[in-house]
């Protein structure tokens, strides 16, 4: 299994790193790449200043690994990786990097869609939004 969690926000040099680790592959004809920013959204008034993602590690990878899996049988693709943050990402850092390579760019482009679908759906992650003035609130996926 395959450790998806990152410390902090994911930085771009790990995505840059990601994307140039596949020039060499040249049976990919497509990227489709998902980047998931924290925004300063505006509840009841008070501004977010973070999100502070924690999981249940070993269920998540898990559950993760069976996502995979079936992203893979079900779509042509030649790569797949997924970065998700732990710990506190500060508004307009990024918390989740998507990345899904294939021959072609409908494969690519509707595996990268699911994915990120179902890990928002299934992996026992939560995010405490943290306000400006240090107050919380428990993040609910819509």
């Amino acid at each position: 299994m395959k450790n998806i969690f990152v410390k902090g926000p994911i930085l771009p040099e790990l995505i840059a790193k990601s994307i140039a680790g596949h020039s060499t592959k040249t049976n990919i004809g497509a990227h489709n790449i998902f980047l998931g920013q924290v925004r300063r959204d505006d509840i009841a008034g008070k501004f977010v200043a973070a999100i502070e993602y924690t999981t249940y590690e070993e269920m998540a990878l898990q559950t993760m690994e069976e996502i995979r899996e079936a992203i893979f049988a079900k779509y042509d693709l030649t790569c797949m990786h997924v970065y998700h943050s732990l710990g506190n990402v500060k508004a307009g850092e990024i918390c989740l990097f998507v990345f899904c390579s294939s021959a072609h760019r409908k494969a690519a482009i509707s595996a990268c869609e699911e994915l990120v679908e179902r890990i928002k759906a299934e992996l026992p992650i939560w995010g405490r939004e943290i306000f400006e003035d240090d107050s919380y609130t428990w993040k609910e996926n819509k």
